[in-house]
């Protein structure tokens, strides 16, 4: 289980036994200021409803993977992030359901 994200794609999979479970669906990152990075990760911890304290900023469903609170969330796919990963709404739930603490999570 586990999962992968495409920067230049703009795209994110959910991955269950080298399987494609849902996506490829879209996502929004962060400004090259700000870059998502990229590299090999496991889900650290899961937060259903995390605020960030940095920003003052609701995460729903965040799902975190990698140093500096980068996270699979609920954000706007439009707006960059912070150097997390924005999903829609549904899609960050699917991930939060879908991603456990020890998942692989590849950034590319």
């Amino acid at each position: 289980t586990g999962a992968c994200v495409s920067r230049v794609q703009r795209l994110a999979w959910l991955l269950r036994d080298g399987r494609v479970v849902r996506g490829p669906v879209p996502a929004g990152f962060g400004p090259p200021d700000q870059a998502t990075p990229a590299g090999s990760f496991h889900v650290v911890w899961k937060d259903r409803e995390h605020r960030s304290r940095d920003y003052g900023t609701d995460m729903p469903n965040s799902v975190f993977f990698a140093a500096g609170g980068i996270a699979f969330h609920a954000g706007p796919l439009d707006a960059p992030s912070h150097g997390c990963v924005h999903l829609t709404d549904v899609d960050s739930a699917a991930f939060f359901d879908g991603l456990n603490v020890g998942d692989a999570v590849e950034v590319r």
